[in-house]
């Protein structure tokens, strides 16, 4: 039986969601769960960490597709950051990268959230 497990960590209006083993049809409600918490909890700037993450399958990216339209109608996103290039090679094969921006590591997605903020101190 292969694990998976999601952390969440919050860092100011931007949450982290890290993920581990496996996401596919039997682990994918987890993941659901604690994006609809964040939608919940209107916390709609949001990273996926994919670097413990060794697999995906389609049911884990269709949560993405599930959850995309709604963050950005309140004006977040989703961003996708440390994956390995397995992980990639699945997003790419669906065309994710042209609707997700995929980022080197959390670092780099935390700067973008930051570059399209327009609040000025």
């Amino acid at each position: 039986m292969s694990g998976f497990e999601v952390f969440r960590k919050d860092n100011q209006d931007v949450s982290v969601l890290y993920l581990k083993g496996y996401l596919d049809a039997h682990t994918y409600p987890n993941f659901e769960a604690e994006l609809q918490k964040l939608v919940d909890e209107k916390r709609y700037k949001i990273i996926v960490d994919f670097n413990d993450l060794s697999y995906i399958s389609s049911a884990g990216l269709g949560v993405f597709m599930g959850f995309i339209e709604t963050v950005r109608d309140n004006s977040g996103d989703i961003k996708l950051c440390s994956m390995s290039s397995k992980v990639f090679k699945v997003f790419d094969l669906l065309g994710f990268p042209t609707i997700y921006q995929i980022l080197k590591d959390s670092e780099e997605a935390h700067n973008k959230f930051k570059d399209t903020g327009s609040v000025s101190g």
